[in-house]
């Protein structure tokens, strides 16, 4: 009996390595089809389905549950409920960045910017290229008065998600800022 419980145990943690690589593949797939697209409605195309995977826990439904909980929490502007279920799930799983991504953004929003910039840079560290967190501290470094901070976020956001326009304006509009607060 020992010995099936065993093979059971090995068995689950094969398969989250499993499905954990093959999001980790379809990441790097779609995320080379997102720099190489120059049309915006593909682009946007790859960008849900690159969502969807960041939304979707790899190996726990219970997970994407408590996100989705969340989000729609935040969605009613119940900015409390929110932090306390992104909360919950980053306990449950501490290396799945979207959550740590979703905190950030209800972070910002109740005007939270440096736990806001903590959680993205966990972010950044487990999902180097997620233009989401990237234009994120872009927002939390302008609020901040950090512009140059914020252009360089804008950029990084650029490189991995060249079709996406926001990035572009931002950088200028930071630029003129900068220009003004010089004279």
């Amino acid at each position: 009996m020992k010995k099936i419980f065993l093979i059971f145990i090995i068995f689950l943690f094969s398969f989250g390595t499993f499905a954990q690589d093959e999001t980790a593949a379809e990441l790097d797939e779609l995320f080379n089809q997102l720099k190489k697209t120059n049309n915006p409605m593909s682009a946007r195309k790859i960008e849900g389905k690159i969502w969807k995977l960041w939304t979707t826990h790899p190996t726990q439904d219970s997970l994407t549950s408590l996100l989705a909980k969340g989000s729609e929490y935040m969605a009613q502007n119940e900015l409390t409920s929110a932090h306390n279920v992104f909360s919950k799930a980053i306990e449950l799983d501490p290396d799945w960045a979207e959550a740590w991504n979703k905190r950030a953004t209800v972070l910002y929003l109740m005007g939270n910017l440096e736990l806001s910039q903590s959680d993205i840079d966990m972010v950044l560290k487990l999902e180097k290229r997620h233009f989401g967190a990237l234009s994120g501290q872009g927002l939390v470094q302008t609020a901040m008065k950090n512009y140059q901070k914020a252009i360089d976020s804008y950029i990084e956001a650029h490189k991995v998600y060249p079709a996406m326009e926001t990035p572009l304006m931002m950088i200028e509009r930071l630029k003129e800022i900068i220009k003004k607060e010089s004279i």
